[in-house]
């Protein structure tokens, strides 16, 4: 149970460029009370500059990259970034990474998919190694060498240590995660967790993996907030975030999100849902959402109905609740209070 329910406020990533009216909605959000912003990328903008922009025009708020795909760069090059963001944020910054899907990794960054798992735990020990600046990096793992002594090899490279102080050794460092096992090595070693979607009223689901979490564990859970009397009408965007990413985000037998779904009790549902959308019925796809499994891992209706479904949220082990930046100044102000009240 957690005693002091956060409010975490996302920006996503950009279509064909940065939103009208940025840096506004950036202040108004850090005026309002968010305990964290988060930036994110996918094949577009990236998450370092933009998470440099949101330190610049804030003073309070936390500034998290939800996420850094980790074959975008190489771990000492994050390393790099995150040092510099948490200089620059005064302590402010949260680095979150994650592998993101076959899809993205082979067809954008031409990266090799396979052994998630065992490649981010290297990629986050590297990590850790750099901020923790005890000595030159020399690190011989299966996917990352420090210095580099394979095929190709000059011979010429040497063990160095990061010039630059890190201002925190203890940098927090929040992996996104959806598969059993990942969540497991997540919960081990990871500060923070950043599940796409997650029910409080099925906590059974996850409860094992987290079992092994740190004392201090964060968990940041994207939900959908809308004050509205048409609970109906509110589901629909979310339906249509579920349709996209349980339907289209990845090949069959190869999709994270359908998987999710089917684990959480909706598995005719999903494989459905994954089905139409294969078959370029999309709106089909997105109406065959459950509207009880879109509301479970949302907070929409008067706000009566969000006190009384946020009781779910405060038994659960959710820490903060990432919502969405299309929020005027005074509907963030609106959901802190709801939250925090």
């Amino acid at each position: 149970m957690v005693d002091d329910l956060k409010v975490a406020l996302t920006f996503g990533y950009w279509g064909r460029g940065p939103r009208p009216g940025l840096v506004e909605a950036i202040r108004a959000a850090d005026d309002a009370g968010v305990d964290s912003i988060w930036t994110a990328e996918s094949w577009g903008n990236d998450a370092f500059t933009f998470a440099a922009w949101v330190a610049a025009h804030t003073t309070r708020c936390r500034i998290g990259t939800g996420i850094v795909q980790l074959a975008a760069r190489t771990p000492v090059a994050t390393a790099m970034a995150a040092i510099t963001m948490d200089h620059l944020s005064n302590g402010r910054f949260i680095l979150g990474l994650g592998v993101s899907g076959p899809q993205v990794v082979e067809g954008w960054y031409g990266q090799p998919s396979a052994r998630p798992l065992a490649r981010t735990r290297e990629y986050v020990e590297i990590i850790r190694r750099v901020l923790r600046r005890e000595g030159p990096l020399d690190f011989q793992g299966e996917f990352y060498q420090h210095p580099y002594r394979g095929p190709g090899s000059v011979g010429l490279g040497k063990p160095l240590k990061v010039m630059v102080h890190p201002l925190r050794a203890d940098l927090p460092i929040f992996l996104g995660a959806e598969g059993p096992k990942n969540v497991t090595q997540t919960a081990e070693i990871a500060d923070g967790w950043l599940p796409l979607y997650y029910s409080p009223f099925r906590q059974e689901v996850y409860a094992d993996q987290l079992a092994g979490a740190r004392p201090g564990f964060e968990i940041t859970a994207m939900v959908n907030v809308n004050v509205t009397d048409d609970v109906k009408a509110a589901l629909l965007p979310v339906k249509g975030m579920l349709g996209f990413y349980i339907g289209g985000m990845g090949a069959k037998g190869q999709n994270y999100h359908t998987k999710l779904m089917a684990r959480m009790g909706f598995e005719d549902e999903a494989y459905k849902i994954q089905d139409l959308f294969f078959a370029g019925r999309r709106e089909e796809a997105i109406m065959a959402v459950p509207d009880e499994f879109a509301d479970e891992i949302s907070l929409v209706g008067p706000p009566s109905r969000i006190r009384e479904r946020l009781e779910a949220w405060r038994k659960s082990p959710v820490t903060s609740l990432l919502i969405g930046a299309s929020k005027s100044p005074e509907e963030l102000r609106q959901i802190v209070g709801l939250v925090s009240g």
